[in-house]
């Protein structure tokens, strides 16, 4: 698997994109099943407050589960060399591919659902005492439908939009005629290399920039933010909102640090599927205590 997602064009019209993390566990399928969009009579889940799930009504749009996508992943190791500043590329692999099986999966969830798109989507991690040299990929979001029932909120692959956009900011977002495509994300891990005992000596005397470690983490940043800036590419977006940047140094010692860049791809709609003029606008209100 390259560095970055498959080309979403390579996908057939109206189909979320095959992927090997089309697994799908039995026990959620039993779930799914009972979920509204599956089951007409079926209730939805969602991670929404009560306010997002109003204003998400008034959007046009409907929930319809709680969707999750998991993937228990064994990340090696890559030696790197000891006064050298380099990207580990074994491990940037790694943490795309565990990655993307989550992201794949849950979005499989919400294509079974007939979901037009994810919102809230979030991507963590976390360890288990039983596995201390692995890391669990989740990521989780609630699947919603256009009322319209149109479709022109699906992704231009076919399969359901993603994004970690609140339901505010969504509703914003259609507001102005936008809508999110992809929750994108570029990762580089990045070995900042050691320096020797005569050097840390000689720069503990004075102030000055370590060039060294600036260097180091200017390269493996703008590694991740490019890739990111890529993957909006292929989905074809027209921008990214909501970017940010992680700094996790995970299980392999302080020297190697991942940097992890995500957002929310998006595009504008034709003019017909914007939100009416008599639809409710947002207010926003600023403090004034400082």
């Amino acid at each position: 698997m390259p560095l970055f997602r498959p080309d979403p064009s390579n996908a057939q019209p109206g189909t979320a994109p095959a992927a090997s993390g089309a697994y799908e566990p039995r026990a959620a399928e039993e779930r799914l099943a009972h979920t509204l969009g599956r089951d007409p009579h079926g209730v939805f889940t969602s991670d929404l407050s009560v306010s997002e799930y109003v204003l998400l009504e008034e959007a046009g749009f409907e929930p319809l589960g709680f969707v999750v996508g998991s993937s228990i992943y064994h990340v090696g190791l890559q030696v790197a060399r000891w006064g050298q500043s380099q990207e580990l590329q074994v491990l940037t692999q790694a943490m795309y591919e565990a990655r993307e099986l989550a992201m794949t999966r849950m979005r499989t969830e919400a294509d079974q659902l007939g979901a037009d798109g994810i919102v809230g989507v979030n991507l963590t991690m976390q360890m288990y005492v039983w596995g201390q040299d692995v890391l669990e990929f989740i990521a989780t979001g609630t699947a919603v439908r256009s009322l319209s029932g149109a479709g022109a909120h699906r992704a231009p692959d076919g399969g359901p939009f993603t994004s970690d956009l609140s339901a505010q900011d969504f509703y914003r977002l259609l507001a102005t005629g936008i809508v999110p495509v992809a929750f994108v994300l570029g990762t580089c891990v990045y070995h900042v290399a050691h320096q020797s005992v005569f050097g840390s000596l000689r720069q503990s005397m004075w102030n000055q920039e370590m060039v060294t470690f600036t260097e180091a983490i200017y390269q493996a940043r703008e590694l991740a933010l490019t890739r990111m800036q890529a993957e909006a590419t292929r989905a074809g977006a027209n921008g990214i909102v909501g970017v940010s940047v992680e700094v996790a140094n995970h299980v392999w010692g302080e020297h190697a640090t991942e940097f992890l860049a995500v957002g929310t791809a998006v595009r504008r709609l034709a003019d017909e599927h914007r939100l009416p003029d008599t639809s409710p606008k947002p207010t926003f209100v600023l403090g004034l205590d400082g």
